[in-house]
């Protein structure tokens, strides 16, 4: 049993070394952010709980003192709490604004401090077992002690889910939104492994004997903190993602519009800012958001110049992109031949579709694009 829950902490202990490992990187240019110091204090307390955790159980005694690994694992877990409910506020609230309740929980976790150090000292008689204080004991002094650091545990995670959820319907930030709905997450499975340690606790003091189920608060604690660790470098490395899967999704959308651009542009080589040089014409990687946007306007100038050569009596029907891409070929093979139809379309502005967006505009060109491709 003390083997796995060992694994279990060292789980913890390298995904929360990991996180803040990841986010060191920033501290060039965020140093003086007071959400990034908290953030940091967090990762580092959280690294220090689950190092202790991982060898608290094969320390005997520390400065002569027993169990005192015991002690300050859950001192650390408390200051861990503490700032992880300080960093939320941060992130939600402007510092200006939320300084008497940072106040009121430093406060708040000073005073629990000074308590569990005397009930522990109190409770620590000599000859007394590390087990007493890891699992529990039905010593009403160590029983106080370790229920008291269990709701300490419980109470922010209470808070935290409260607080994550209405923080992420407010914000229009996608990645912070997603970082809170994981924090909410990893806030309910920690839950999970206070009420499950709640169990161990006064189990002894009931008769109870659990079993294989007493591992169950630490797989708790290990599942939840690896979500929190994977949460509180969300709002990092999801902008990085995001970015990659805006460029393929810009990349997929400058190689669709290729065969419709291409035929507009030998038909109006006036349309191109910038000609495009043999062999690059669709493999551009750089600058594509700025390309992709220069196709658009490139093709609608192209469309525009071919209204002269377009049959006004020639109306869309059934698949509206394929319609229009039949349409466009007629009008460059008019072009081609120099016989303009008897009613042709004006050069006003597209009736045919109105894209309220940029990214409208670009799905449906791609569309006629595709279907252009499809008649050539």
């Amino acid at each position: 049993m003390n083997t796995l829950k060992i694994i279990l902490f060292s789980l913890s202990a390298v995904s929360s070394y990991a996180a803040l490992l990841y986010k060191l990187f920033s501290m060039r240019r965020s140093w003086r952010d007071p959400a990034y110091i908290v953030l940091m204090t967090t990762l580092i307390l959280q690294c220090v709980t689950f190092t202790l955790g991982a060898l608290s159980l094969s320390i005997g005694s520390l400065f002569g003192i027993p169990n005192l690994a015991i002690l300050i694992l859950h001192l650390a877990a408390v200051a861990y709490c503490i700032s992880a409910q300080l960093l939320l506020m941060l992130w939600a609230n402007p510092p200006a604004e939320i300084r008497t309740r940072i106040r009121a929980w430093i406060v708040s976790g000073a005073v629990l401090f000074v308590v569990l150090t005397v009930l522990f000292f109190i409770g620590n008689k000599p000859g007394t077992p590390g087990t007493a204080f890891a699992v529990g004991s039905s010593d009403p002094v160590i029983l106080t002690y370790l229920l008291l650091f269990i709701i300490s545990q419980a109470v922010p995670c209470v808070t935290i889910y409260l607080q994550c959820l209405p923080y992420a319907r407010s914000t229009s930030r996608v990645w912070l939104r997603r970082t809170l709905r994981t924090l909410a997450v990893g806030a309910v499975v920690l839950f999970l492994y206070c009420a499950t340690r709640a169990v161990n606790i006064v189990s002894p003091a009931l008769g109870w004997h659990l079993g294989a189920w007493a591992i169950a608060p630490s797989v708790f604690s290990a599942l939840g903190i690896v979500i929190v660790s994977f949460g509180l470098t969300m709002p990092s490395w999801g902008e990085h993602v995001s970015s990659v899967a805006r460029w393929q999704r810009n990349y997929r959308s400058y190689r669709a519009l290729y065969p419709l651009w291409h035929s507009l542009y030998e038909s109006s080589p006036g349309i191109a800012l910038e000609p495009p040089t043999e062999g690059d014409t669709d493999r551009r990687w750089s600058d594509l958001h700025y390309r992709l946007h220069r196709r658009v306007i490139e093709i609608r100038d192209g469309w525009r110049a071919l209204r002269p050569y377009m049959d006004r009596a020639d109306t869309p029907d059934g698949d509206q992109a394929m319609a229009e891409a039949r349409k466009i070929r007629q009008a460059l093979e008019a072009k081609t031949s120099g016989l303009a139809p008897a009613e042709s379309q004006d050069n006003g502005a597209f009736d045919d579709h109105d894209a309220k967006t940029f990214a409208a505009e670009v799905a449906w060109l791609t569309q006629v694009s595709e279907a252009y491709g499809k008649l050539a």
